[in-house]
Formats: structure tokens, C-alpha cells, sequence
């Protein structure tokens, strides 16, 4: 083809972007530049005399959507394509037909902690004991419920579920206190756009209509609610262009759904299926090892991997004693790359599957000084001082917001207690009204004494003279707040070093406020500013260009990719986690994913393991991660790292480390591992990956009378002797580790034992 849309496109690049009319099934690999495909086909569709007005582009993350945007915008300059994250999508849309659901267009966006405060009341409301189970998970039942389309009137209660019971009680009394609140969740957003477009066809129909090519990018991702949003705005028009990869679908427990992309081609007719198979990412090694390993996955569209680009160094598989040297390991390794100028900080992610495991290579990285840093985008939003401030605006905005009145009403401190919090929000809901309204009518209040009701009408008479500025550009408005309030000025008058770190945060959220009012000179409202905070994701802050290693969870790190990658503790329990035990189906998502781990790897891979790991307080022994076993032998270099020598950060890392030769002669002829058992004599591979399991069976004739890492501390212990305990200190490592224990005697004994030799055990397990 002439067109330079298409110059530079493998042939099944191009495949995809000339498709134009009728469904489009893009299945790609990682790496193989889908987010190009995306953006050509776009500029190809506007070439083709399709308007902008009816397309719409939809993905997950606003670095994903902006990053599309700005490609689009170079190759169409000038045109007007929406794209956007489907939450982004559904909250403007639910501005504009709030109505048709029974809210007002400004409504408020609630987070995860302003959504557990009204959950928590409406159980107070309801009087539900939580003993059986956390708000927490009363949530996350809720909000499962949410992505499966279950309205409230719909909820059934699973007789074998004690926790279902109290969503079936709890959920109406739920969205009632929202709806009266006039805010939504991250859930509601999605779900109530659904309803709409369910219930109103007149609706549904005039945005098919108007949004006549849709395109879904990570569509693997999708649950059922997004997929009903899509199917809804493709009947007419079955315009729908999805790219996605089944192997990459790692957010089941967020409710993605992996058939919407595997029964895609059941869902239309005349589908056409392009697969973009050559990855521009990875190494032919690192690619063997991702290939080699998905395929150990039964339901998934199969794809053959491939790439043009030089072999590289082989995939590394490093087993260490203790989870304290893999970490030095790492940081040391990292520190003599930075420090012979070969690689520079940013080059290097370090990937876990649980936050957690963060802290050791936190330390390990600050010992050998080097750069790193933790993504989590959010962070910043949920920190107290700009949650205060926000709150002020959010109010200003939706004056029956209760969460954020509850949160401002005292903030700075003005004399209102939680007594008189208390009887505002009785009277509220007597009278049926906001607490805001029932401020306003604080003197009424009988239960107020005078001083209170005093108090309270200050407060109204502040916000209603800081409410005057809500038209006004963003950082005026806050910067009100701020001033009108004392809110800065508590921090400025301090000396303390905590109070100046949210200072400087205040004054970070000022200069948002600004860059929102400068890149929305005509059009940017308070409304649109809350909605951007409260819709900002996990990656968003996420700067590539700081030159600072990266450490993340394997969840985290989809869409990413950097030069050199280690993935660590790749262990039972972990990876795959415990949960994924006894499903098939989880377990094939842990499988993928570290095969998303691994495909974000350019040039250089490590997967390590420890013997013996320090994880929530206590000493483990662990087992090597079954996926191990289901590595390529050619593609891959075992180290079984024995011991660690302290080095400087000058010296090269192969340098300092003895790596034993061992003989993989025995190893199938099929090159992989999965026919291999723990017990196979003849394979070093294996036996070097088993000896965590070895140590933690031992010869019986050997073993102490009790493993000191089976107790930790505070846990309920019995002695034959002495009777039921509580160990309340311990100290020393291995053979000499001691607890104290404190018996339930009557004169409530305390003594000390040595753990390998005492006859103690775990109450629970006597």
C-alpha cells in the first residue's frame, strides 16, 4: 500500500488497520505494537470519511488513553476522536442522563474509603454484626456483584455463604445511602450507564446511532458490564473493533471476564480475526521462556510468538538460600551495572505478586544507595491533607455529600465534636435530608446546646462565603479553601517535619489545579477537576523518565516494559498464590500473570527463588513455584547461589559469585520440565529447585523436637508441663532462637525456652 498510514506495518499490521466496517477480533502478543494499530486504523477510519464524532476508542488506564490520543493526534491532526477509559466514558455519559437513573448531573465520584464509610453506616443502619466477615469483603461481594450486572432487588443470597447473606441485607440500604448522598462508586459508574442503555431503548438506540465504530483496546479485560455496554452500542452498527490478548487476561479478580474475548467470534457473524504474532519487545530467549509457558494453558486462542530481533542473553533462574541475599543479590548486581556506566537506574524493575515482599528490596536498594521508587499512582489522593482539601471542594460541588461534610465539619479543629456530629445526623435522617441541611438548621436542633449549634453555624456561614467562588478558575477555588479555612496556615505555623511534607503536598495540589485551568482556559469546571482526581489510576503518575529502578506487583506492571527485569520469589503460595490452590481456572490466571512478568523484559530476565523467605513476620520454608517446572532447558541458565559474598558495587557481578556446573544431561529430550517429578534422582536441575522442600523434610532422626519458625510471636502455645501460653518476646536466629512465654497459671508464670529443644506447640495445631 502507498499510503504512509501503512509504511513501516507488518502485513498483518496492516491487515488490521485497513479493516474498516463489520467486528474486528485483534489477537496481540505482547510487544507487538497494538497501541500502532490502534492509533493507524483511527487515522485510516477519519481518511476513509468516517466522522470523528462516531468513533469512539476505549481502554483502561489515562496513560493508555493519552498515549492513543497523542498518536492520533499526530497522525490526524485536528480531529476529535473520543477516547477515553470506559470509566471516564460512563461518567459522562451518566452527567448527561443522570436523570434516567435518579441522580443529578453533579453527582460525586466516591474512592474506595469514602465508599467503605457509607457501607459501614448503612450496616450500622441495618444493624448487621460483621463478625463473620470485614466491611472489606462485604465490599468486594458487593462490588463483584456490581461488574455481574446484580442490582440490589436482584441479589440472591447463596445458602452456603454467610457473607452473601449480609450483601442481600446490606446492598439496598447501600445504593440508598449513596443515591441520597447523590454519589456513585468506581462500580456504579459502569453499571448504572449499563442499566440505562437496558432499560431505555430510545437511548440505547440514538448513541448506537451516534457512536457507530467502536474500538476496545485490552479487551481481555472487560467484565460483563463493560461487555454489555459495548454489545449494547453495536447492534445497529456492529462496528466493533476489539484488540486484546486471552494470555494477558490477569484481572479475574476484578471480575474480567475472559470468554468475552474467547467466544467473541460466537457473538458476531463474518468476524474478521487478524493475529499479530511478532513481538518488537523481547529477545528470542525471553520470548522461548513466555511462549514455552503459556502454552501450559488449556483456554486461550493459541498464537506462535515470534521476533526478528538478536537472541541475547539467556533467561536467568537463580536459586538462594535466603530471601535477605536474594535481595542484596539483586541491589548488588543492579549497583555494579550503574556503577561501570552500563546501565542507569531507570533500566531495571524489580516485580513481586504482593506488595509485601517490597520492603527487603527497599532495603537492599538504600544500602547500596540506589534510586528506586514504588508505583502506586493513587497514593498521592489519598493522603489525609488532600483528601481534607478535596473534601471542601467535593461539598462545594454536591452539597448532600455527607462522607465529605463528615470529614470538613471539624477540619481544621472549630469546636465540633463527634457528639454533636452525631445528633447533626440524626436529625438528618429523621427529616430525610443532607447533613449540610441539617448544619443549616443547627439551631432548631434541641438536642444541640447552645454553644454547638453556635459552632456549627459558623462552619455554614465559612463554606457558604467559600461556595461563592465555585465558578472561578480551579486553583482560585482551592487556594480559597485553603486561606478562608486556616487550613494552610496550621502547617505553616509548625515546625514539624511531617506538617512541612503536607505543606509541600497542598502545594502540589495547587500546581494540578493550575496545569487543570491552563489546559481548560474556556471549558474546565470544578465538577470536571473532581472527576479527573477521582478517576486517576494506579500508572497515572508513573514517570518512565526518573531515573530510579522500579519496584512493582506483577499486576502493576501491564503495559510497561523495561531493559532488564527480575521477578522474585517465584514460590508455592506466592507465585502461584495460595488462593489459586484449588481452581483451575485461577490457577491458569497466575500462569499468565508471570507470562505478563516476563513479556515485559527487553534484553535481560532473572526469576529467583529463596530456600527461606521472611514474609509478614515470620521465617518460612518454601517450595519452588510449580511454573518453574514448565521452563525451557536451551533458552535458560540455572544458578544455584549458595552463599553471598559482600562486594562493592565496582566489581562486576560475575565476578563475586561462585556458580556450581551443574549437568543437565538427564533432563527430558523435550527440553522442558513438566514430566519431571520433585523426586527425580536424575536431574540436578530439579534438585537444585527442591531444596527448600528437602529442608523442610529432612531425616526425621535428625530434626530437633520442634522447628523454631513455626511460632511467632503472640501465638497461643501449650506444654505438657506448664499448660496453655502466650509467647510474648522472642529473640535469636536458628537453633537458638528462645521465646517467652507467658502460662495461664495461677500465678501466671513466665519462661523462657530454647524452641528447637522445648516441648512447645502451636495451641492450634496440638
Amino acid at each position: 500500500m502507498t499510503d504512509p498510514l501503512f509504511h513501516g506495518l507488518t502485513e498483518a499490521q496492516r491487515e488490521a488497520v485497513a479493516h474498516v466496517n463489520g467486528p474486528l477480533l485483534v489477537l496481540a502478543g505482547p510487544g507487538s505494537g497494538k497501541t500502532r494499530v490502534v492509533t493507524h486504523r483511527i487515522a485510516h477510519m477519519l481518511q476513509s470519511g468516517v466522522y470523528s464524532s462516531q468513533i469512539v476508542a476505549l481502554t483502561f488506564t489515562n496513560k493508555a488513553a493519552e498515549e492513543m490520543r497523542s498518536r492520533v493526534e499526530r497522525l490526524a491532526p485536528q480531529s476529535t476522536v473520543w477516547i477515553s477509559t470506559f470509566h471516564r466514558f460512563c461518567a459522562r455519559l451518566l452527567r448527561n442522563y443522570s436523570n434516567l437513573v435518579g441522580f443529578e448531573s453533579n453527582y460525586t465520584i466516591y474512592d474506595t474509603s469514602d465508599s467503605l464509610q457509607i457501607l459501614k453506616r448503612a450496616l450500622q443502619t441495618e444493624e448487621i454484626s460483621t463478625s463473620h466477615a470485614t466491611p472489606e469483603k462485604v465490599a468486594r461481594a458487593i462490588s463483584w456483584a456490581k461488574n455481574n450486572m446484580i442490582l440490589p432487588e436482584r441479589y440472591e443470597a447463596n445458602s452456603a455463604s454467610a457473607i452473601s447473606s449480609i450483601v442481600r441485607d446490606v446492598y439496598p440500604e447501600y445504593q440508598r445511602q449513596l443515591r441520597a448522598a447523590n454519589a456513585v462508586d468506581f462500580d456504579d459508574m459502569l453499571m448504572l450507564v449499563a442499566q440505562m442503555l437496558q432499560e431505555n431503548e430510545e437511548l440505547r438506540a440514538a448513541l448506537d446511532e451516534r457512536f457507530r465504530y467502536i474500538l476496545v483496546d485490552e479487551y481481555q479485560d472487560t467484565n460483563l458490564v463493560q461487555y454489555l455496554l459495548v454489545r449494547s452500542l453495536s447492534q445497529q452498527f456492529p462496528n466493533l473493533g476489539v484488540t486484546g490478548d486471552p494470555d494477558q487476561s490477569i484481572y479475574g479478580w476484578r471480575g474480567a471476564n475472559l470468554n468475552n474475548i474467547l467466544d467473541f467470534e460466537k457473538d458476531f457473524q463474518q468476524v474478521n480475526v487478524v493475529r499479530l504474532e511478532q513481538n518488537f519487545r523481547s529477545t528470542p530467549n525471553i520470548l522461548a521462556v513466555a511462549d514455552h509457558l503459556i502454552g501450559h494453558n488449556k483456554r486461550r486462542k493459541k498464537k506462535s510468538l515470534f521476533t526478528e530481533l538478536p537472541a541475547g542473553q539467556p533467561v536467568r533462574l537463580l536459586t538462594y538460600v535466603t530471601s535477605h541475599e536474594e535481595a542484596q543479590a539483586i541491589a548488588l548486581r543492579i549497583a555494579s551495572q550503574v556503577a561501570q556506566g552500563k546501565r542507569r537506574p531507570r533500566d531495571f524493575a524489580i516485580f513481586y505478586r504482593v506488595n509485601a515482599l517490597s520492603r527487603a528490596y527497599e532495603e537492599a536498594l538504600r544500602q547500596q544507595g540506589i534510586p528506586y521508587m514504588i508505583v502506586s499512582g493513587v497514593e498521592f489522593y489519598h493522603r489525609k491533607e488532600i483528601k481534607d482539601v478535596l473534601a471542601y471542594a467535593m461539598l462545594m460541588n454536591n452539597p448532600r455529600d455527607d462522607v465529605a461534610f463528615s470529614r470538613i465539619v471539624n477540619t481544621p479543629t472549630r469546636g465540633i465534636g463527634k457528639s454533636t456530629l452525631l445528633k447533626l445526623q440524626v436529625h438528618a435522617l429523621d427529616h430525610g435530608i443532607s447533613m449540610m441541611d441539617a448544619a443549616r438548621e443547627a439551631g432548631m436542633i434541641e438536642s444541640l446546646s447552645k454553644r454547638a449549634a453556635v459552632a456549627v453555624a459558623k462552619f455554614v456561614a465559612l463554606f457558604d462565603r467559600i461556595s461563592l467562588k465555585i465558578n472561578e478558575p480551579v486553583e482560585e477555588i482551592l487556594g480559597a479553601i485553603l486561606n478562608e479555612t486556616g487550613y494552610r496556615a496550621q502547617f505553616e505555623d509548625s515546625d514539624d517535619e511531617d506538617d512541612q511534607s503536607r505543606l509541600e503536598n497542598i502545594e502540589e495540589l495547587l500546581s494540578s489545579a493550575r496545569e487543570f485551568d491552563y489546559q481548560h482556559p474556556e471549558d474546565g469546571t470544578l465538577e470536571q477537576y473532581l472527576e479527573d482526581k477521582a478517576l486517576v489510576n494506579e500508572t497515572d503518575e508513573f514517570d518512565t523518565e526518573l531515573d530510579r529502578v522500579t519496584l512493582m506487583t506483577l499486576h502493576a506492571a501491564k503495559g510497561l516494559e523495561f531493559p532488564w527485569v527480575f521477578i522474585v520469589a517465584v514460590e508455592q503460595g506466592l507465585l502461584p498464590h495460595e488462593r489459586s490452590k484449588d481452581s483451575d481456572a485461577q490457577l491458569e490466571e497466575e500462569r499468565r500473570l508471570l507470562f505478563v512478568g516476563i513479556t515485559r523484559a527487553q534484553e535481560e530476565l532473572e526469576l529467583s527463588t529463596a530456600n527461606q523467605r521472611d514474609f509478614r513476620g515470620r521465617r518460612q520454608m518454601t517450595v519452588p513455584s510449580n511454573f518453574l517446572f514448565e521452563l525451557p532447558r536451551e533458552e535458560m541458565d540455572f544458578q544455584a547461589q549458595l552463599s553471598q559474598p559482600v562486594v562493592s558495587p565496582s566489581q562486576d557481578w560475575e565476578d563475586v559469585h561462585e556458580i556450581p556446573e551443574d549437568d543437565f544431561s538427564q533432563i527430558g529430550e523435550s527440553g522442558d520440565f513438566s514430566s519431571q517429578t520433585p523426586s527425580d534422582e536424575g536431574s540436578s536441575y530439579t534438585k537444585m529447585l527442591m531444596t527448600a522442600a528437602d529442608m523442610v523434610k529432612g531425616p526425621q532422626s535428625a530434626r530437633p523436637k520442634s522447628d523454631p519458625e513455626r511460632f511467632h510471636q503472640s501465638m497461643a502455645v501449650l506444654h505438657p508441663t506448664y499448660g496453655l501460653g502466650k509467647i510474648i518476646a522472642m529473640s535469636g536466629e536458628g537453633a537458638k532462637r528462645t521465646a517467652t512465654v507467658k502460662f495461664l497459671t495461677g500465678e501466671q508464670e513466665t519462661k523462657k525456652f530454647v524452641l528447637a529443644f522445648s516441648e512447645l506447640r502451636p495451641a492450634a495445631t496440638s
